[in-house]
């Protein structure tokens, strides 16, 4: 059996990962841009869907300050490793909306991604709802139609976040994951956008929509990427 299987040793993990996450994003130097369009989302306290890609995980507590802005929740696999995932965002503020696109299958994977739309789609009449669109396996950097889909049907604006750090470990995950190190230097960028609805048919389509924001996404992690140093990859 994988050791994050086992649940006394998941629940052990989880611990260790959230107390290290908050270690170092207390720890780390950080460095915001275009941070006004994050500001007024947390003013205007409606719904929002906050996207970052998979690798960025370990970073996102030091992009949301819970204090004052609307309670995320965050969109987490089925699968025993994001029951892990989900037990270790939940210690550090973002209670998880369990849903997969994982399983193998298919009727399961349908079913758990629908029930996933719907608790997210009633969370956005309330507040927010986070999410990797590459994840839970992959490819990295590469979205699919849901997030789009997820914008139209609620008509919530699209926060996209890129983070990064410097120094990092980077994990031999599918999406070479980054584990952050305390006392270096921090990025955080953000962008905004909502789902097109005043223009042809064709060119508001899920599919075209999730291809332009891939790029939106990519650029402000690159971005946050160049104010660290942090390799690319």
């Amino acid at each position: 059996m994988r050791p994050l299987r086992n649940p006394v040793i998941q629940t052990v993990m989880a611990n260790l990962l959230a107390g290290w996450m908050r270690f170092c994003v207390a720890t780390i130097r950080w460095t915001r841009e275009n941070e006004a369009v994050a500001e007024q989302v947390w003013a205007d306290g409606g719904p929002v869907i906050c996207v970052f890609w998979h690798s960025r995980i370990s970073l996102t507590p030091a992009c949301w300050p819970h204090h004052r802005a609307q309670e995320v929740r965050a969109i987490v696999s089925l699968s025993p490793d994001g029951q892990f995932i989900a037990r270790a965002m939940g210690k550090v503020g973002f209670p998880s909306i369990r849903g997969s696109s994982a399983n193998k299958d298919k009727a399961d994977r349908a079913k758990g991604g629908s029930a996933a739309l719907r608790d997210a789609l009633r969370q956005l009449k309330v507040g927010g709802v986070a999410l990797t669109p590459d994840g839970p396996r992959g490819p990295m950097r590469q979205m699919g139609d849901g997030l789009a889909v997820m914008a139209k049907l609620s008509g919530a604006p699209v926060l996209f976040i890129g983070l990064s750090c410097n120094p990092a470990i980077r994990l031999g995950s599918w999406d070479r994951a980054i584990l952050p190190l305390p006392f270096g230097k921090g990025a955080i960028v953000w962008d905004i956008d909502r789902y097109p609805d005043d223009a042809a048919p064709s060119d508001v389509a899920p599919s075209k929509v999730a291809l332009a924001w891939t790029d939106r996404l990519t650029a402000v992690e690159a971005r946050a990427d160049e104010l660290t140093g942090l390799e690319r990859l």
